[in-house]
């Protein structure tokens, strides 16, 4: 990599004359050529030209995903880090980029959160206090390889008490969790007030429920039979139970009147805000449950995207909705910052519980997608980053 210092310029001044010659002229070369030097691990080793990845280089199922032990090692600009993963987490997000709905630029390595160790720093990382052998988790791509290049004002240092596993499940799922549940409903729900969650018994809504209740709403989560002890751990106020589709773990929406189950629970007023990830199978009975000036948060596809709507549904009681993402909420790293200190404090405390639910090689992310994609998972799903 041209952007790796050579362990020649940080010999000490009592190296041999011949040791002090190479110095000058890699000094002078790398002047010449132009070329960025940056700090590398603790033993100054440069990173491998090539790594293990998960590589789509085609949109298309699961199996679309190869891997590849010959994938380059990103290169770093300067404001950049390279971090050695020791997990990259999966999210629903990640299908959508393989499957084209979401467009990626091919190939590459799919993934968008990951965990490890700083391996290289450049510069202008520096002098943001990021150094090399700190634990840190990020959001960026190509998190599904040995090594991921992240910008530095994307990295979250991690906690000591937080292992790295869990600083994987916190970081996609566990920020979403948090400005789903503190920003994204513009303040048209109050502590005290009725809100909404589906699928309480998967991963970022398990946060989700947690973290309602931290900031003082009232929750009513729906969830699958096969689900509800999960769900009854989140501290749900209520719990609408649904048969399970045939062949799979997803609640079955048509199984039970949600919305005719809410207006009971709230004495006919319906919820100030709805946080629905399914999608197709959910946004009419979500909209069906909301009270007046309610605000509905579609954030997810899991059954399918939610068709267009007509502003006209709306108008009976003067109804919101929108459609966030976690980017938007993170625009600034003293926003990020305030999140993730948030979340991984929380959990530090012992107010969130967090569940692993499975940690697959690197090589079998096609098995990790279709696992993901079955509604199966109880909890966060990974990839160990050195295992393959």
């Amino acid at each position: 990599c041209k952007c790796l210092l050579s362990t020649l310029l940080s010999t000490s001044a009592s190296s041999s004359p011949s040791t002090m010659f190479a110095r000058s002229a890699l000094a002078r070369a790398s002047s010449t050529a132009g070329a960025r030097l940056y700090s590398t691990s603790r033993a100054a080793r440069a990173p491998p030209a090539t790594m293990a990845a998960s590589v789509l280089r085609e949109v298309g199922g699961p199996e679309a995903m190869k891997l590849e032990t010959d994938y380059p090692v990103p290169e770093l600009s300067d404001g950049q880090v390279l971090v050695k993963n020791q997990y990259a987490g999966l999210n629903f997000i990640d299908t959508y980029h393989r499957s084209g709905l979401y467009a990626r630029e091919l190939p590459c390595a799919l993934g968008q959160e990951g965990a490890g160790v700083i391996d290289v720093v450049t510069p202008k990382a520096a002098e943001m206090g990021l150094k090399v052998g700190d634990r840190v988790a990020y959001n960026s791509f190509f998190s599904y390889a040995e090594y991921t290049a992240v910008p530095a004002a994307k990295i979250l240092p991690v906690p000591d008490g937080v292992p790295l596993d869990i600083a994987t499940a916190l970081v996609v799922q566990g920020m979403t969790a948090h400005y789903l549940t503190s920003s994204a409903h513009a303040g048209l729900i109050q502590p005290g007030e009725w809100l909404l969650l589906h699928g309480v018994g998967g991963g970022t809504c398990q946060w989700a429920a947690q973290m309602a209740k931290i900031q003082g709403y009232k929750v009513i989560g729906t969830v699958s039979k096969g689900k509800q002890a999960i769900a009854e751990a989140t501290g749900c106020d209520e719990l609408i139970v649904l048969d399970e589709m045939e062949g799979t773990s997803y609640e079955d929406y048509t199984s039970v009147d949600v919305a005719a189950k809410v207006m009971e629970i709230t004495d006919g007023k319906g919820v100030k805000c709805v946080i629905d990830g399914i999608g197709a199978n959910t946004w009419e009975l979500s909209l069906a449950s909301l009270g007046l000036r309610g605000i509905c948060i579609f954030f997810g596809n899991a059954s399918g995207p939610v068709p267009p709507v007509n502003p006209l549904k709306l108008i009976g009681k003067s109804n919101f909705i929108c459609r966030p993402k976690l980017l938007d909420y993170t625009a600034s790293r003293e926003e990020l910052l305030w999140r993730s200190s948030e979340v991984f404090g929380w959990y530090d405390e012992g107010k969130l519980k967090c569940s692993i639910d499975r940690s697959f090689p690197l090589s079998e992310t096609p098995e990790g997608h279709e696992y993901l994609q079955s509604g199966a998972s109880t909890g966060k799903v990974l990839y160990d980053c050195a295992k393959f």
